[in-house]
């Protein structure tokens, strides 16, 4: 599986975006599909530019996918949802909006830009909106090539374009811009794809740019959770694999705000559980997708992770060990371009879960220890990379095998930064299999109780049965009676580590 797991803001509407960042990462997505507009980024802010260059930063030091969507409903006009469109008369606010989100895309480094086409207002034709839409997608699509951003044009229902096979004929009477690509949301198919969801993707084929993911039923446009309608999952995640797509697919509920952090969680776990299904049943079958790559199953091997272990790594991660086990230097490229060659999926549905761009950085790890190079290389891998980078030099401690005291010792002294930083999930990074060997007993002691103090399951910590002791139990009793004291409630992961002390 090499697309990534997002989520859009517009499910977060009740969260500051840098909290909502936060929730997402906490849960495993490795991709964001930014709504423009309020709460998030005012694309008419004055200060529009500094905001995106700030969070251009964000992003690359989470390691984070973006596509730019712009589907606000009160941007442009505070009484008329969605006005105006690109097949209303006057569209000036509109062709503003999109030219100001291709600069934002520019300056995020984002996939694409995802538009629609609007409803037909009353006072227009269809054969006018034709025209409309035509002379002004044409514009934006020159304007967006000139920036190196991609548009991805949305079929929605109820608008002119309305199905997939609508967007192909508009892109082919416009010449197939380069640049024009699709997004499909797989709930809208279940709505008005006559083929479903599966002849919609198929059709869509290379040119699909953005997915959008959600559940619907056939009579209604709305947006609904996993299992509440009636999308057939796994058929649309087995026809992205055979599609060999490789962007963002991000989950659309823009009603649920209030309940934001938990359908973070059950959306991940639901992917997850159909990627592993879909990816199981495409082995059972012969393991060949249409182009002949073998496919790579969703679970992959990372020692001392709670993912389950496969005998098949990713293709481009054999290629990438093989590279530096005999050219070192080729590591800091490698390890930069893990994320986009590999996707950056979680393994597995379990808190804080390695991802798939973790195994293949672990592996390039394993790899330059068992090769007998210098552990400067991998401490300068850490040091300049981001937090995706780091996490996979961490995880990839866990991958060698009684690694040499020059390694131990890098190893003891990357473990000992992790576990100083407060990105939760650096720190549940830090506490494998390494640590659990080799970390000294009040260094580890610390780092399981900064898991609980960081809301971090202690199912993370490697074998946390065999060192938790009497000492990290009387500690963990002393940390909940302050709790207690300060009228905060008592993390229920203390009980774990408590009931030693009881006994």
């Amino acid at each position: 599986m090499s697309w990534t797991w997002g989520y859009g803001t517009n499910g977060f509407t009740d969260h500051p975006l840098p909290a909502a960042l936060d929730v997402l990462q906490h849960h495993g997505y490795g991709a964001v599909a930014l709504t423009l507009g309020h709460p998030h980024l005012d694309p008419f802010a004055a200060d529009w530019r500094a905001q995106t260059q700030a969070l251009a930063a964000d992003l690359h030091r989470r390691g984070l996918r973006v596509v730019v969507e712009t589907g606000a409903r009160y941007l442009l006009d505070p009484l008329r949802k969605h006005r105006p469109t690109l097949v209303d008369r006057e569209a000036g606010p509109r062709l503003a909006f999109l030219r100001r989100a291709v600069e934002i895309a520019a300056i995020l480094g984002a996939d694409c830009v995802s538009l629609w086409s609007g409803v037909v207002p009353d006072d227009v034709s269809v054969d006018q909106a034709r025209v409309l839409l035509e002379e002004r997608l044409l514009e934006l699509a020159a304007f967006a090539a000139d920036s190196g951003v991609a548009l991805a044009l949305e079929p929605e229902p109820g608008m002119l374009i309305e199905t997939v096979a609508d967007a192909l004929a508009l892109r082919a009477r416009l010449g197939h811009p380069e640049n024009l690509g699709l997004t499909v949301d797989l709930g809208h198919c279940v709505v008005v794809e006559p083929e479903g969801v599966v002849g919609a993707l198929r059709a869509a084929g290379a040119l699909l740019r953005n997915v959008q993911a959600d559940d619907m039923r056939p009579a209604a446009h709305e947006h609904l959770p996993f299992g509440e309608g009636e999308l057939d999952l796994d058929a649309a995640l087995s026809a992205l694999r055979e599609i060999d797509y490789t962007g963002v697919v991000a989950v659309e509920l823009p009603r649920h705000a209030h309940a934001a952090p938990e359908l973070a969680r059950a959306s991940m776990a639901a992917l997850v559980a159909a990627a592993e299904r879909t990816a199981s049943a495409g082995l059972a079958g012969g393991g060949e997708p249409a182009g002949g790559e073998p496919r790579t199953p969703v679970a992959s091997s990372v020692p001392g992770s709670s993912a389950p272990a496969t005998p098949v790594p990713h293709p481009w991660t054999t290629r990438a060990v093989e590279q530096v086990r005999t050219d070192a230097t080729r590591a800091p490229r490698l390890f930069a371009s893990a994320g986009r060659e590999v996707g950056r999926a979680p393994l597995s549905a379990e808190p804080f879960a390695p991802s798939a761009d973790d195994a293949a950085r672990a592996a390039i790890v394993a790899a330059l220890a068992d090769s007998g190079d210098d552990p400067d290389v991998v401490l300068a891998l850490y040091r300049r990379g981001d937090d995706a980078e780091r996490r996979g030099v961490l995880r990839g401690l866990d991958a060698i095998e009684a690694p040499p005291a020059p390694w131990r010792e890098a190893g003891l002294e990357l473990i000992a930064d992790a576990l100083r930083a407060n990105d939760t999930r650096l720190v549940a990074a830090a506490l494998g299999t390494f640590a659990a060997e080799h970390l000294d007993d009040h260094a580890w002691r610390h780092g399981v109780l900064k898991c609980v103090f960081l809301g971090i399951p202690l199912s993370v910590v490697s074998g946390l049965g065999a060192r938790a002791d009497d000492e990290l139990a009387a500690m963990a009793e002393r940390f909940a009676t302050e709790r207690r004291a300060a009228g905060r409630p008592v993390p229920d992961d203390l009980s774990l580590l408590r009931a030693r002390e009881r006994a």
